[in-house]
């Protein structure tokens, strides 16, 4: 509806002209608006406002995507707290995932057409009703897959499916420790590892609640590593061989006793520090077992290698129509509640993956 017309319309009806005007300000024509809502960070360590931020136009390159859900992670709690790898100017919008429908393409764009379902990977700014980004970071969702779902997909499964297949090169049959199992990758990762991997996953968690829902999820066993021994219970679990492959998201002590559990030619990926210490590991725990410790920085892969980047973003959306895989959706925040979502996520009050609803 045009502009005009929606004017004509409102004038029918009960409304204020002082509602009146701000909606013809705010808006162009359906679904283009001139000003959206938008979370934004203006000072590190303080809470984010939700604030109306003008459009600017698209470059011929770029996609506006109308967002309807975006990924809440850890990477955009340390990045409005000045603690993340990368640190955007302030003020900015937080968000690095998002899933929705486009609204506007420039004129060298190719690969969508306004209406399509994707979902994008940006360095920040999906914390936002709209978001522009560059063609070649758009994946087309496919028929079955629910917003709810896609949302939930790049940043877990993404940082899933490249640690266990690019980095550890896991294998079938091979048995796989995952920690921080209940968080939003750590349940991808249950899932890459046992649906469409074929491997054997034991889950570390800190508490019995977790344990448990690892073991709905599809872990074959699950190790409390705030309670006991971590290290005795992978022994007892492994029948004393150690396991094949650890996915690390927790660091410290845990990431030690991981370590050091695992087998002849075992595989480490550190994926983060959920725990807050950064292990310097023993260099001569890697040599006793012929092991190897490597990293998975997934945003990374996008600018050095984007094959890869997309390869893992068209496979997670391929099992996931499939079946083969299914995202676990802790919590669903509105826009309006960024700060409550920063907040559980932060006291780790919260399972599974948890997202904004933006529409």
């Amino acid at each position: 509806m045009a502009a005009a017309g929606l004017a004509r319309h409102l004038s029918r009806g009960p409304f204020p002209t002082t509602l009146l005007s701000w909606l013809l300000y705010r808006r162009d024509k359906l679904g283009c608006s001139r000003y959206y809502r938008a979370a934004i960070c203006r000072k590190l360590k303080v809470p984010l406002a939700i604030e109306e931020v003008p459009t600017r136009p698209i470059q011929p390159d770029e996609v506006r995507v109308g967002v309807h859900f975006c990924g809440v992670n850890f990477a955009d709690i340390l990045t409005c707290q000045g603690k993340y790898q990368e640190s955007p100017s302030l003020p900015f919008t937080p968000g690095l995932e998002l899933a929705g429908h486009v609204l506007e393409i420039g004129t060298n764009v190719s690969t969508v057409k306004e209406g399509d379902r994707v979902i994008s990977v940006n360095n920040f700014s999906a914390m936002a009703e709209q978001c522009i980004v560059d063609q070649k970071k758009l994946w087309k969702i496919p028929d079955g897959i629910s917003y709810q779902e896609a949302a939930a997909l790049p940043a877990s499964y993404g940082t899933a499916l490249l640690a266990l297949e690019q980095r550890a090169q896991t294998q079938p049959g091979e048995t796989v420790l995952v920690t921080a199992a209940a968080g939003a990758t750590g349940l991808a990762l249950i899932d890459v590892a046992s649906n469409i991997l074929q491997a054997k996953v034991i889950a570390a968690a800190g508490s019995d609640e977790k344990c448990k829902l690892a073991l709905q999820r599809g872990a074959k066993a699950a190790v409390n590593y705030s309670q006991g021994n971590l290290k005795e219970e992978l022994k007892r679990l492994t029948g004393g061989q150690g396991v094949n492959v650890v996915i690390d998201a927790v660091g410290g002590d845990v990431c030690l006793d991981a370590l050091r559990s695992l087998t002849w030619e075992g595989r480490m990926v550190v994926i983060g520090f959920a725990g807050g210490t950064i292990l310097s590991i023993p260099s001569n725990l890697l040599l006793l077992k012929n092991v190897s410790a490597m990293g998975v920085y997934w945003t990374r892969y996008q600018k050095e290698n984007f094959p890869v980047f997309s390869r893992c973003m068209s496979s997670a959306l391929q099992y996931c129509q499939e079946g083969s895989i299914r995202p676990y959706i802790g919590g669903v925040f509105k826009l309006e509640e960024i700060n409550d979502a920063f907040e559980q996520v932060t006291q780790r009050k919260t399972t599974g993956k948890v997202i904004l609803s933006v529409k």
